[in-house]
Parts: C-alpha cells; sequence; structure tokens
C-alpha cells in the first residue's frame, strides 16, 4: 500500500479544509494538491506545496523587459519565446515542494540533480519498513549489448522466475538481520545508523523535494525522457502530468521545445544545409564521429 490509512485520513482533512489567500492560485495545480499518485508497486509522489503559476512568468520576465512588451506579444508567446531562447529565470519564480516515496537506487540518480532542497526520511532515527521495489517481469531485461547504460531484451520463462526469486529472497534475508541488529531482545541492539548499511538499494525511503520550475523542466527532459531509466522515469511522467495542470502554457512551450525538440551541433547544421543544396553527405566526409553521425541519423535519416 503506497499509503497508510493514517496518512489517507490526513489528506483527506487537509483538503477538506481549503483555506482563503489572496495569493495566485492554479486551479490545475489544486486539484493535485496532496493527492498521491502511485508509481511502481510501493511508491508514490504527490504535492505538497507550490507556488505561481503561468502568469508568474510572464510577470517576472515583463518586469525585465518593461511594459512595452505586452502590446508586443500576448502571455502565451511571451512564454514560448523565454522557453525558445531559454531565457530561463523567469521560470525560476514557480516553485514546487512534492513527498515522493521511492526505492534507495532511484533516490541516488535523482539526487545527482543538486539544484533542489531535499530533506529525507532518516534511517538514524527510524526504522526503514520492510517494503522492497521488485519489478514487474516485464521490467526485467537482459543487459544492452550496444548501450552500456541500458537495457536489451526482456527476460523471460525460468530466467525471469530465477532472477525474481532472488530478489525476493535476498531483500527478504537482508531486512531479517537488520531486524535482529536492532532487536533488544536478550541483547543490547545494534544502533540505527549502523544497522541500515545491511539494506538493499531497492528498499523504499521517503524525501520532500523543493525546487524551481526551471531546474524542474531540466529534470523532466532527462528523466522522462523515452531514454530514461524505467523506474526513475514512471516518477518523472507522474510529476510531468502535474506540471501540466499547473502551468499549461509553459509546459506547453517545453514539450514543444525541450521535449520534442533537437539541439544541433555546427556540423549538424552544416550537414543539413549541405543536404538541402543536394549533396549527398556521408559520416566520412560530415566531419563527424561514428557516434554523432548515428544520433543524427536517428533524427534527420
Amino acid at each position: 500500500m503506497p499509503l497508510t490509512p493514517d496518512q489517507l485520513a490526513e489528506i483527506e482533512a487537509a483538503r477538506a479544509e481549503p483555506q482563503p489567500t489572496l495569493r495566485a492560485v492554479s486551479p490545475g495545480m489544486e486539484a493535485h494538491l496532496y493527492k498521491a499518485v502511485p508509481v511502481l508497486d510501493h511508491g508514490f509522489v504527490r504535492v505538497i506545496d507550490y507556488m505561481g503559476d503561468d502568469a508568474a512568468i510572464v510577470q517576472a520576465a515583463r518586469v525585465s523587459y518593461g511594459a512595452g512588451t505586452k502590446k508586443a506579444r500576448d502571455d502565451s508567446g511571451l512564454i514560448r519565446y523565454l522557453m525558445r531562447h531559454w531565457h530561463s529565470t523567469p521560470f525560476e519564480m514557480c516553485e514546487v515542494k512534492l513527498h515522493v516515496k521511492l526505492p534507495v537506487f532511484v533516490a541516488r540518480q535523482w539526487i545527482r540533480h543538486r539544484t533542489a532542497n531535499v530533506n529525507e526520511y532518516s534511517a538514524r532515527y527510524s526504522i526503514l519498513d520492510r517494503e522492497f521495489y521488485i519489478p514487474e517481469p516485464e521490467a526485467l531485461a537482459a543487459q544492452s549489448t550496444v548501450n552500456n547504460q541500458g537495457r536489451g531484451a526482456v527476460l523471460e520463462g525460468a530466467e525471469a522466475a530465477r532472477v525474481l526469486e532472488m530478489l525476493k529472497a535476498d531483500a527478504g534475508r537482508a531486512y531479517d538481520h537488520y531486524e535482529a541488529m536492532l532487536s533488544q531482545d536478550g541483547q543490547q541492539g545494534l544502533a540505527r545508523e549502523l544497522a541500515r548499511m545491511n539494506l538493499p538499494a531497492n528498499i523504499y525511503t521517503q524525501w520532500y523535494w523543493k525546487t524551481d520550475l526551471h531546474n524542474l523542466f531540466h529534470f523532466l527532459r532527462l528523466r522522462a525522457d523515452a531514454h530514461a531509466q524505467y523506474e526513475i522515469r514512471v516518477y518523472a511522467e507522474a510529476i510531468a502530468a502535474m506540471v501540466k495542470d499547473w502551468v499549461p502554457a509553459a509546459y506547453g512551450a517545453f514539450e514543444d521545445y525541450r521535449m520534442g525538440g533537437v539541439t544541433l551541433s555546427a556540423k549538424g547544421v552544416e550537414v543539413l544545409r549541405r543536404r538541402l543544396a543536394g549533396e549527398a553527405v556521408t559520416q566520412e566526409t560530415s566531419g563527424m564521429s561514428k557516434g554523432e553521425w548515428r544520433e543524427f541519423e536517428e533524427v534527420f535519416g
């Protein structure tokens, strides 16, 4: 169960008592506030608080550009201009605070995005629950033969069953030993800060994660991408759905220019110009490495 009955009751109580406010609110984000979206087998992500909306981005931009900008383009057009030219500061005027429950190995990927404020559940003070991420069979895949960071074909039959059994058995055994080390039944018991080191990387942790919209877009561009690891990608996709409702104009521009767009090197631009002029350009005559050429061909081949 992603949330305990007490946590669900707390959420319902918070949503049942809306407070009057003079600050700007986003109706789309208000609909998400406090609710937990299940992710993986025991995880979730939910919005705890947020600040700003599409209008806050426009407001900040017009402070920089001056009042005359209003006559030149509407709000949506201005947001698209900012995204297109990556004038990122106005997007930093919006912030969001998330409560996330996730496996430790996913958290270690996530924390590499160092542009956020984080406070994590402490296993020095509290005892972690017996909850582990065990992949669905379709998420079990062999190592890719062409990408050292990726997956290949899905494991099937006896091989998949063997791997799942090892994952479950190892996680259960490690937690049994964790509890035994903590136990004070007839013994002193090991300190929590030491006993935790025996736990596997698929055990669940929780944290509060607060970031601004500019850095959140960077997170989503990397982690909601089809090439991202599945276990972090599903969290990014859940967050992206919330952001789309929170700042629809900004998210639309982000989808168009960042998620759906491509970045070309100077060599890539030159190859396109030569092709448009009718020249047959090959990898050998492009000046690109084999890897660069392969990536170029994936988009323009």
